[in-house]
């Protein structure tokens, strides 16, 4: 691993740990020229999984995009950042333990929801209203509605 400071080759592991319920490695990392510490995140690259949109045409997945969105809907909301990897990590895993290869995107955005909902209504009804493609008010106001019901029934 490349030194972020001075840009030498060698540096030496100095503490490793499993982050984000085991799914990557987060490390401590010491340049053994300039001295300086540093860390890194470890995880697997890709996952091997196709999104069929609702169109037909088919996509890799990417996590990135998937990050993206769930960021834009907790936009202005109190929320660590990494709490939003944690739920990305349990919604992939779960994902790849239900689905074999290929999930419409309509599932995944399903799935999202039902993580989100947990996490923050608020960023539920953003997210909600962007995947689900809210045209009125009135789609706002049956979200919301369905929340409330739900969350009452919970109770």
């Amino acid at each position: 691993m490349r030194c972020p400071f001075c840009g030498y080759e060698n540096t030496k592991v100095v503490d490793s740990r499993a982050y984000f319920e085991r799914n990557s490695i987060k490390r401590r990392r010491e340049c053994e020229k300039c001295g300086k510490r540093f860390t890194t995140h470890e995880k697997v690259a890709e996952l091997s999984l196709t999104v069929i949109k609702k169109n037909g045409e088919k996509q890799p997945y990417s996590r990135e995009k998937v990050y993206n969105g769930i960021i834009r809907a907790f936009e202005k909301r109190q929320i660590d950042k990494e709490k939003i990897e944690e739920t990305l990590d349990k919604i992939e895993r779960e994902i790849l333990t239900t689905y074999s290869g290929e999930i419409k995107s309509s599932e995944l955005g399903d799935k999202i929801l039902s993580y989100l909902i947990d996490l923050d209504e608020i960023a539920y009804v953003r997210f909600a209203s962007v995947y689900k493609k809210f045209d009125s008010l009135d789609s706002f106001v049956k979200e919301i509605e369905k929340i409330h019901n739900d969350k009452n029934k919970r109770k």
